[in-house]
């Protein structure tokens, strides 16, 4: 019982889930003699006594309360009882009417007065549960000695005999999976390693911490020595729960260090499409992360749980006093993950062991098919992050041109620099193509400087207008957290030039991209889609783009991978269709860095696709092959 009750004056109080118990059970007759008269038959001072007795319960001072009482062992034995066994994080008291005499004896003296008062216990994710009890009051020894509790079980609850106690049962729900489009499980119990440091037996500090380093997975062997050396030599210190893959592959390195100790266990870890998944509390069981958290309710179900009284020798059950809803098991989730491509997207990403993401969409329906990230239970990049789309963005870019009376074999130019109010673009490696490539070719080769020298035709919020299209700024209801991508109108030229090549304020998500690409392949936006159950209205693009400018941008993204930057995927059967792009960013250092991006789909099949790494890079020379070894193993 934590020290945060409060006594609430003479009002009655009512729980959330109140239980009036209107019969008492038969109290043990106690014969006391009033001995003093203070005017009211002692009336006040009962109540006082009994005031102070349940302040002092109200604020887990017990040993205070049993000392109220007359019988203060037996007073503090129950109420501690009661305290380890309901776990209430509040308990609260309000006096109920006027102190009643117990009766008179047969001079006509009255036998003690009883106080009425009503008792809330607020329980531990069950709110607040009420009742209505007496407290049996008699005068102290001796002239103006104060009130004391007559003590009986029945003051603690009237259904309480001797030897009896209060007892809050709990029954956990079963948790639900969240399942895959095939109904696999994405999450469910796999097997752990705690590993523990014993101070007592560990012979060699520096060869522990070197194994433990060795795991790479953030433990920080500096403080961990600090808790080892204050901690007491035979009591083990934890370090960290490892999953059994982590743990089989440094087994007999951390066997083999005397003092680490290493105890298999069980507990719901995801295991596909982890930072999308999400994980749990290992204390609570709640849902902390991903779809764990946000459908925590719909998985975990509904417990049951019951205040009882229970015989206090053997534990057993007595009678349940109030029972709460429940003993429901937990729903599961059901997304459109397709473990195989899951899977595929996974191991590209490991091979490449850079941060970064892959999505795949179905683009006939919007069904995301894949949110892979690496590292795998690191930020869900691929649905959250916002990041400059870089080049790729030259889909849109080009559309809108494609919409404003543009063809594929316009000439554009694609000089090796371009100047706007004295700051300079460029190309990457600083290439130029001559003044007769066209946009099919500036396209392909990913030319910056051929758009940027056409800007007069963008008004300030063309771009704007053209991402609606796509989808790109809506509020998307994907059935998880995602970014939906944000087009600023521009507000100087400056910015109007960068945001033509997917810079400046433009940013999206490689979800946005993904769908993107989606959006060419099927010639109309379908917002994705991860958990169908949970979206009602879809996003609903506020315009459309002419048929003959789908066919235009999917015949220029083909030639991007059989003649332009997209070369990676030229290998990958399917008919691959592809944009790349390299986003440049600031990072922490103020350092200039690269992202490295490429979307795309394939002809031949349902499928879209965005591929992003971070810092460093471009996306044909390195995003490009990550792209095809996942297109490769579908």
């Amino acid at each position: 019982m934590g020290r945060n009750g409060r006594w609430r004056g003479g009002a009655r109080v009512g729980g959330v889930l109140a239980l009036v118990v209107a019969v008492f059970a038969a109290a043990v007759v106690v014969t006391l003699v009033l001995r003093r008269d203070d005017g009211d038959g002692g009336g006040d001072a009962a109540a006082e006594g009994a005031r102070r007795f349940l302040d002092a319960w109200a604020a887990d001072d017990l040993e205070a309360a049993a000392g109220l009482t007359d019988d203060p062992e037996a007073a503090r034995s129950l109420l501690e009882s009661v305290r380890e066994n309901t776990r209430p994080e509040r308990v609260e008291f309000a006096l109920a009417g006027e102190p009643e005499p117990m009766g008179r004896d047969a001079e006509g003296d009255v036998e003690g007065l009883v106080v009425s008062f009503t008792a809330t216990f607020t329980l531990p994710g069950l709110g607040a549960w009420s009742y209505e009890s007496t407290a049996p009051m008699r005068p102290g020894d001796g002239d103006g000695a104060d009130w004391l509790v007559a003590w009986e079980s029945a003051l603690v609850h009237p259904e309480l005999a001797e030897g009896q106690t209060l007892v809050l049962t709990t029954e956990e729900a079963e948790r639900a999976p969240i399942l895959a489009a095939d109904g696999s499980p994405l999450a469910g119990p796999s097997a752990v390693w705690d590993l523990a440091v014993r101070p007592a037996d560990l012979t060699d500090p520096a060869a522990a911490w070197a194994a433990l380093e060795a795991l790479d997975v953030g433990i920080d062997t500096r403080a961990l020595a600090d808790r080892v050396a204050a901690a007491v030599p035979e009591q083990a210190v934890a370090v960290v729960t490892l999953r059994d893959e982590v743990f089989q592959e440094h087994a007999e390195a951390l066997r083999a260090v005397p003092g680490l100790e290493s105890v298999a266990g069980t507990r719901q870890l995801a295991r596909s499409a982890r930072a999308v998944v999400g994980a749990l509390d290992p204390e609570t069981g709640a849902g902390v992360s991903g779809l764990q958290q946000r459908y925590d309710e719909q998985l975990s179900g509904a417990g049951s749980a019951a205040v009882v009284v229970a015989d206090r020798a053997s534990g057993a059950a007595v009678e349940t006093l109030h029972a709460w809803e429940g003993g429901t098991d937990g729903s599961p989730v059901e997304t459109t993950i397709d473990p195989a491509t899951q899977a595929a997207a996974e191991a590209a990403l490991e091979s490449a062991g850079r941060q970064g993401a892959i999505v795949a969409i179905e683009p006939s329906t919007g069904r995301v098919l894949a949110a892979a990230d690496w590292p795998l239970d690191g930020f869900d990049r691929s649905l959250r992050g916002q990041l400059a789309p870089g080049s790729t963005f030259k889909v849109v870019t080009a559309a809108a041109l494609l919409e404003g009376g543009a063809t594929p074999d316009d000439v554009l130019g694609c000089p090796r620099t371009v100047t706007v109010d004295g700051q300079s673009f460029e190309n990457q490696d600083e290439f130029e193509l001559g003044p007769d490539t066209t946009l099919r070719e500036a396209f392909a080769a990913s030319c910056n400087t051929a758009l940027i020298d056409h800007r007069d035709r963008f008004a300030p919020d063309t771009l704007s207008r053209a991402a609606e299209a796509f989808g790109i700024g809506g509020e998307w209801s994907v059935g998880a957290a995602t970014f939906d991508g944000s087009v600023p109108v521009a507000e100087s030229d400056n910015e109007l030039a960068a945001s033509l090549i997917g810079q400046a304020r433009v940013q999206t998500s490689p979800l946005v991209m993904a769908s993107v690409a989606a959006t060419v392949a099927q010639g109309a936006f379908h917002q994705p889609v991860l958990v169908p159950a949970a979206v009602d209205e879809p996003h609903r693009a506020p315009a459309e783009l002419a048929p003959e400018t789908f066919q235009a941008l999917r015949s220029m993204m083909r030639e991007t991978v059989t003649a332009g930057s997209a070369a990676a995927l030229a290998g990958v059967p399917g008919e691959p269709h592809g944009k790349t792009g390299t986003a440049e960013f600031a990072d922490e250092d103020g350092e200039l860095s690269t992202n490295a991006w490429i979307i795309g789909f394939l002809g031949e099949r349902d499928l879209a696709f965005a591929v992003v790494l971070e810092d460093g890079g471009s996306g044909g020379s390195d995003a490009g092959p990550v792209a095809a070894d996942f297109l490769g193993a579908l």
